[in-house]
């Protein structure tokens, strides 16, 4: 069974230009390698988070049904689960690990193995409380590109690594909201043995689940549920509030502190939580060709073509062009911005109004094999090399085995004699 590392990066909300200038240092700190480790491929991670999710939906659900308040960051949580189960379904489809392991990976840090462009999102979404859209986004690749270029397949994907992210931050806003509902529960019991005189057969709020987690909980969801509950109940209820509000004087803050502190919590998950759902549905509306045409280098490159052929192609065929080049990149292990520039380079050289004088010569015509010549690549040897190589693996092969029947036969005669 394999085990898959996640990630879960930290980090403060800074305006756009601050998050740029951050971008463009990770990316000259980052070392590159030619794909990424199968052990951090973040699906299994994903489907966690859904399953953690969707627990504390099935709960909301249940809450409600009890007259249990609603955390508000819940209330977008309970509208819009369904979008989350969708674009969980997708991702878990489009993002095979196959398909993971061929992203560019780093070599360095503690986020070696990871796609880049995974680890990329990962830090879009942290300093940017998920608050995402197509404008701000582009600013943020072009950022990181000042330093290191990012591939074709890396931009045209970066929308399905944004949404693994926001999946791992709604997970962590579902924890506060867990935390904040098992206390809630917890209050209606107290108050339901304390206050309202119940026995124990005619209580609703009966049955004590146990918070995980413990190590993380804090008490104030508890103490501002209880003095929002035991307010509600007016003189009925008035010993109980004066006990509390001694009780938490004695530890040197106020009742009226704590609930100030919690009602900032409460409005800082629910912001987030606003600007995750609304970010998915607003990545979901973005054109990914777009941003692809708008800020990849590849694509700059090619419609300097000196036979202006490439910029008046369709889409499909422009396509078709950068998955050639994407090939030869595979092939030669040479990147597709110094593919793109050779390209441009023979084609200028070629005379004006001739088909040489277009790029496509050199990528999908005859002029395929000169360009392989200039980027040093030799087809043909590296075929031979390993026809070699495979060559003296046999010979190696069929004497070593001779030798073993030769001495299995003279082993056989000596013990004969």
């Amino acid at each position: 069974m394999n085990s898959y590392r996640f990630i879960n990066i930290n980090g403060a909300a800074v305006e756009g230009e601050t998050l740029e200038r951050y971008l463009e240092k990770i990316a000259s700190n980052h070392i590159i390698t030619e794909k990424s480790n199968k052990c951090t491929y973040p699906i299994p991670r994903m489907k966690e988070n859904f399953e953690a999710i969707k627990e504390v939906y099935d709960l909301l659900n249940m809450h409600l049904k009890l007259g249990i308040g609603i955390h508000p960051a819940g209330e977008w949580l309970l509208d819009n689960f369904y979008v989350i189960e969708e674009i969980t379904k997708s991702v878990q489809k489009e993002l095979t690990q196959k398909k993971y392991i061929r992203f560019t990976g780093l070599q360095n840090g503690e986020y070696s193995g990871f796609a880049r462009i995974y680890i990329i999102a990962a830090e879009i979404i942290a300093h940017t409380d998920s608050k995402i859209d197509r404008a701000t986004l582009e600013n943020y690749l072009r950022a990181y590109q000042i330093n290191k270029t990012l591939s074709m397949d890396e931009i045209w994907n970066v929308g399905i690594f944004l949404q693994i992210a926001i999946i791992e931050k709604i997970r962590q806003i579902c924890e506060v909201i867990y935390v904040s509902q098992m206390q809630k529960y917890k209050v209606k019991s107290i108050v339901e043995r304390l206050v309202e005189k119940k026995n124990r057969n005619s209580q609703i709020f009966k049955k004590h689940f146990k918070l995980k987690n413990k190590e993380n909980l804090t008490k104030y969801p508890f103490i501002e549920y209880m003095s929002y509950t035991l307010k509600q109940y007016g003189r009925k209820a008035s010993s109980y509030l004066n006990i509390l509000e001694e009780t938490i004087e004695k530890t040197g803050t106020t009742v009226s502190n704590i609930i100030k502190r919690e009602h900032y919590n409460i409005a800082l998950q629910k912001v987030s939580m606003g600007n995750c759902i609304t970010s998915i549905k607003e990545i979901q509306r973005i054109n990914f060709l777009e941003i692809f045409e708008e800020i990849n280098g590849v694509e700059e490159l090619l419609k300097k073509d000196p036979a202006d052929v490439y910029i008046k192609m369709d889409n499909k065929t422009k396509e078709y062009y950068r998955n050639k080049i994407k090939e030869v990149s595979k092939k030669t292990k040479i990147s597709e911005m110094y593919i793109a520039k050779m390209l441009l380079k023979l084609a200028n050289e070629a005379e004006a109004g001739t088909k040489n004088n277009h790029i496509g010569y050199y990528l999908i015509d005859n002029g395929v094999t000169l360009l392989y010549k200039k980027l040093g690549y030799n087809k043909r040897e590296r075929n031979t090399s390993a026809k070699v190589k495979l060559y003296v693996f046999s010979v190696f092969f069929f004497t070593l085995t001779i030798s073993i029947l030769q001495s299995i036969c003279i082993y056989k005669m000596v013990n004969n004699i």
